[in-house]
């Protein structure tokens, strides 16, 4: 089951617009057309020790020498579906078929990224109506459970 964007189909990252942080995106439940919309980086950063090999590119410099570099990692976004418990167990007793896969929209940078989710969920009223989405707060602040 692969994402999909304008109704075409993202397998690879070529796909993507250049510059593309993260996007924001929509499962959906097709029998019960309940959805999930959240977001998801394509790359993650990580501090990897420097070998001894790295280290030794290092000899003769003047001033404190590094100890770790930054490795960059494509992230799981393939195989990704949410982190919504509900909507996580509901995979687990049906077949990926049952769903869809949306990409709404491409971010440039972390900041836009969680700007953009924070817009859509709002503007979608993701709270405020239970029986078509799956999210139940919004950034740790807005709950669903204060509508109730």
């Amino acid at each position: 089951m692969n994402w999909t964007y304008d109704k075409k189909e993202i397998e690879n990252l070529s796909q993507f617009p250049n510059n593309t942080f993260g996007f924001i995106y929509k499962i959906t439940h097709i029998s019960t057309n309940k959805s999930y919309i959240g977001k998801k980086v394509l790359f993650h950063n990580r501090k990897v020790k420097l070998t001894k090999k790295d280290l030794a590119l290092y000899e003769g410099v003047i001033g404190r020498k590094p100890s770790y570099k930054i490795a960059t990692k494509e992230s799981d976004w393939k195989k990704y579906w949410g982190s919504n418990k509900p909507l996580l167990e509901l995979l687990k007793t049906e077949p990926k078929e049952n769903f869809t896969k949306e990409i709404l929209k491409f971010a440039p940078t972390k900041k836009l990224l969680t700007y953009y989710e924070t817009q859509i969920l709002f503007v979608y009223r993701v709270l405020e109506e239970p029986e078509m989405y799956y999210n139940d707060n919004i950034l740790g602040k807005f709950f669903r459970r204060d509508f109730d």
